[in-house]
């Protein structure tokens, strides 16, 4: 044998001028499909041009597609040639020395060897190719027909006259009631100067990736009062919450031997497609039922690695996750907690961490933290975006855990890290409503108000126990003329909600109020839902009550849990009077009251800072 391949050395102008370490290369990389529609390897490509090989790997691979040049060939040829090659030569893609050899050996003007025959202009225009535009259209006609298709309104909030915005045109004014700036920290004049200081100092990008050029003392710093808000170890920002959700489920379900994730059925679309890149089994529960989720617990091995993924406040219907009871489970079958609090961070406890931290309100207002809900909870993560009035989101846990991520999370690893300006501002904002929580007393005062005067009109509000306001429509088109009309006859901008954000048949108007919502907004929202409602004849709560109920809406005997209030009475500081005003849909005169009152804390908070 090894006469034959010295042989063929001296005979073979490509042997004969190719080193043993670009012999290796070229086998070990591929350039392009073979025949047969697999790889192959680049050793392969420049054998198929040689008058001899090339005919001999054809009759090869017509006997089999098991054995090619670069399983003969070029291990015969190595281990011939080459002894050892150090592991630092070897590269995936040819080197400069393969290049210069195959055009010195194999250039047209050295030795004639046949081209591969290209098609005629004929036949590459008798090819049929895919019709991109055809398919974008057609989806496109797919979102018409079943009126899900999105618009977006040129809606520019302004900071000095928050909530009222205008239009592309800014003489053009509305009122927004749809924002998830749920506190109206978007123009707090705190977190604005942070910003603008920042900004001033360090300028408008962060450079790069964090482990790049990214990292400053400003991700240290929020990243530190992010663990401190939720009395955790450790915390890590990303860009947004739904990268944040993607990337942690999508590690942890890949990472953790035969993981199981265990995921609510109205989850975010961020934890469905964390848990999708997993690739790890998925088991859906109905929504907030703990039995359901103790079945499918149970039927797991107690061994095997699993993760409870669910919501605080889940958006769309305001509805609250069992977080106590899913923490007993977690605990009694070996799971991990994932909890999602974007939409209550800010918004509930008395600093502002969340549900979590709300179910033990007093402790935590007592600075008793340990053994209590929130502390229970394995990784919680969150958004910067809504309460805080700034952009990311993050996760929130252990130390060991958040390295984890830190270290193999592509989604972390690879983004740009927010601008430093970006991330003051969120830190300034945590930590002014962790002092601070007049803005969330406030706002839970005009959501109440402004339920309890839509049901007086026999408006469809689905109960709920938090800060979001649903009207129910059950219908995409009507919700989307309700939307427009509001918008165009009433200049009150509420964005419609269909699917898939929700299930058809459940489309709705999403009322978010905020601190800076006043009675005359108030009365004017109400009154043109009202006449909305009465132009397009939209169903009302009556009429829902007709025809036996629908999600919550017009049912004979419906769960008083599921719209008593999160926020008692107690932790609102109301006494019977003012409760008495609010469900008269008139505490006018407290509400202002509260407000100059919190106003003024804010005020003397800011001096200090």
């Amino acid at each position: 044998m090894d006469a034959v391949l010295r042989q063929s050395k001296s005979m073979c102008p490509f042997l004969k001028k190719t080193s043993p370490a670009t012999l290796r290369s070229l086998s070990t990389s591929t350039r392009q499909s073979s025949p047969g529609g697999g790889s192959m390897s680049n050793l392969q490509t420049i054998a198929r041009r040689c008058p001899v090989m090339g005919k001999a790997l054809a009759i090869q691979t017509a006997k089999s597609s098991k054995l090619g040049l670069g399983g003969v060939a070029a291990i015969g040829a190595m281990r011939a040639f080459s002894g050892k090659v150090g592991k630092a030569k070897l590269h995936t893609t040819r080197s400069q020395e393969a290049r210069a050899l195959e055009d010195t050996i194999f250039g047209r003007d050295k030795v004639p060897y046949p081209q591969p025959a290209q098609p005629t202009r004929a036949a590459t225009r008798a090819t049929p190719k895919f019709d991109y535009e055809g398919f974008y259209d057609a989806e496109l006609d797919k979102k018409h027909k079943d009126k899900s298709y999105r618009y977006f309104n040129n809606i520019n909030r302004l900071a000095k006259e928050f909530p009222r915005a205008h239009m592309s045109n800014k003489d053009d004014r509305v009122t927004v009631w749809c924002s998830n700036d749920y506190l109206g920290m978007g123009r707090n004049p705190h977190v604005l100067k942070t910003m603008h200081d920042t900004l001033d100092e360090y300028g408008a990008g962060a450079g790069g990736t964090r482990n790049i050029s990214g990292h400053n003392k400003h991700a240290v710093s929020l990243e530190a009062a992010i663990a401190k808000l939720h009395g955790k170890e450790a915390a890590l920002v990303f860009s947004s919450c739904y990268v944040a959700n993607d990337a942690t489920l999508a590690t942890l379900g890949s990472k953790m031997p035969n993981c199981v994730i265990l995921s609510d059925s109205l989850n975010h679309a961020s934890m469905i497609q964390g848990i999708r890149h997993s690739g790890a089994k998925k088991l859906v529960f109905k929504h907030n039922d703990l039995a359901d989720l103790e079945a499918k617990l149970a039927s797991l091995p107690s061994d095997v690695p699993k993760i409870i993924a669910f919501e605080s406040v889940y958006s769309m219907c305001g509805s609250i996750g069992p977080i106590e009871g899913i923490c007993d489970l977690a605990e009694k079958y070996g799971a991990l907690t994932f909890l999602d609090e974007v939409h209550a961070v800010g918004m509930y406890g008395p600093h502002g961490a969340g549900v979590a931290e709300h179910l033990d309100y007093e402790a935590h207002a007592a600075g008793r933290p340990k053994g209590t809900i929130m502390d229970r909870i394995d990784i919680i993560t969150a958004t910067l975006g809504k309460a805080y009035g700034c952009v990311g989101g993050y996760i929130a846990g252990s130390a060991k855990m958040v390295d984890t991520i830190r270290s193999l999370a592509p989604g972390f690893i690879f983004t740009t890290s927010l601008p430093p300006a970006t991330m003051a501002g969120a830190r300034a904002a945590i930590e002014y409503q962790m002092e601070y929580g007049g803005d969330r007393r406030l706002q839970q005062l005009h959501t109440r108000a402004v339920k309890d005067a839509l049901t007086e009109r026999d408006i469809p509000v689905i109960p709920n126990p938090s800060h979001i306001i649903p009207v129910l429509v059950g219908n995409a088109e009507l919700a989307k003329k309700a939307s427009d009309l509001l918008l165009e006859k009433h200049d009150i901008y509420v964005q419609s909600i269909n699917y898939p954000t929700v299930p058809v048949g459940q489309e709705r108007l999403r009322i978010t109020p905020t601190p800076g919502h006043t009675r005359e907004l108030r009365e004017h929202l109400v009154e043109a839902v009202d006449q909305v409602f009465t132009e397009l004849g939209i169903k009302r709560t009556s009429a829902w009550a007709a025809e036996g109920g629908f999600i919550g809406v017009g049912e004979a005997s419906p769960d008083p849990a599921m719209a008593e209030p999160l926020w008692t009475d107690q932790q609102l500081g109301l006494d019977k009077d003012v409760v008495a005003q609010i469900k008269d849909a008139q505490p006018v005169g407290v509400m202002e009251a509260l407000l100059a009152r919190e106003q003024a804390q804010a005020e003397t908070l800011k001096a200090a800072a």
